[in-house]
């Protein structure tokens, strides 16, 4: 793969209080940037108490803070809003987001979703899916994405109903498509943008890869309801945007295309 890819690569994770998997995380991608795989390691901290910025450095990445990356648009508001401001400072032409939380991660996480990038003509996004063991249970994670999103898609964007983890964390796109997308800060941030990515290619321009199994820690169902509260607000003010929905509550703040906005960092 590195040595038919042209397009610079960029490895973006998002994290909060990660001290725990970032530095596994972050020591399992720097032989891929050795091998030429990918360029940038980058690790968007969000004020972790915890050591985070320290370790991920340490291991080899790039680090920056969250809250010194575009300050004019306040203190940030969620993952997806690291995530646009993020992508102001990141290198590549290509910006692959994975989770800084996942345990036990393997390099094929990066592998698959940069490969599809690369040899697959056309395709300019990537979301990854895979098991997620619950309990002694092979599956029966991601409990938002099996009652919430893929059933929502299926009734109301049945096009997307094939898609295995639309709220997956790992997801790989064109720098070029990620800068004519908002950005929905907090948890809404991965629906919208398979939504938004979806009306700007097409479904030939999207593709999904199977990563097996990923694991990180479970949230409680009292933590969840507020991230299933925030899908279905975004999902609800896209189908108010489409008038599909009438007297849809305020969804959530959103940032807008990186490519209209002067300011980068």
């Amino acid at each position: 793969m590195a040595a038919e890819r042209s397009r610079s690569v960029t490895v973006c994770l998002p994290a909060r209080e990660c001290a725990a998997t970032v530095g596994q995380v972050v020591s399992a991608l720097v032989p891929l940037r050795a091998q030429g795989v990918l360029d940038e390691i980058l690790v968007v901290d969000a004020a972790s108490r915890d050591g985070t910025a320290a370790i991920a450095a340490e291991a080899g990445a790039r680090v920056v803070q969250e809250g010194e990356l575009m300050p004019s648009y306040g203190p940030p508001l969620g993952k997806g809003d690291a995530m646009w401001r993020a992508l102001g400072v990141c290198e590549g032409e290509i910006v692959c987001f994975l989770d800084a939380d996942t345990e036990a991660f393997s390099p094929h996480f990066a592998c698959g979703l940069i490969g599809a990038l690369v040899c697959e003509p056309g395709v300019q996004l990537v979301k990854g899916f895979y098991r997620r063991p619950l309990g002694g249970a092979a599956d029966g994670g991601g409990r938002v994405n099996h009652l919430l999103a893929r059933p929502a898609l299926a009734v109301f964007h049945p096009e997307l109903a094939g898609v295995r983890q639309p709220l997956a964390g790992e997801v790989a796109a064109s720098r070029e498509l990620l800068e004519r997308l908002p950005f929905v800060t907090g948890y809404g941030v991965e629906i919208a943008m398979l939504l938004d990515a979806w009306r700007a290619v097409g479904l030939a321009g999207l593709a999904q890869v199977d990563l097996d199994e990923h694991r990180n820690p479970h949230k409680s169902l009292a933590e969840l309801e507020p991230m299933a509260r925030t899908v279905l607000a975004t999902l609800a003010a896209r189908l108010a945007a489409e008038g599909r929905l009438q007297d849809a509550p305020e969804g959530p703040v959103e940032r807008p295309p990186l490519a209209s906005v002067a300011e980068r960092v």
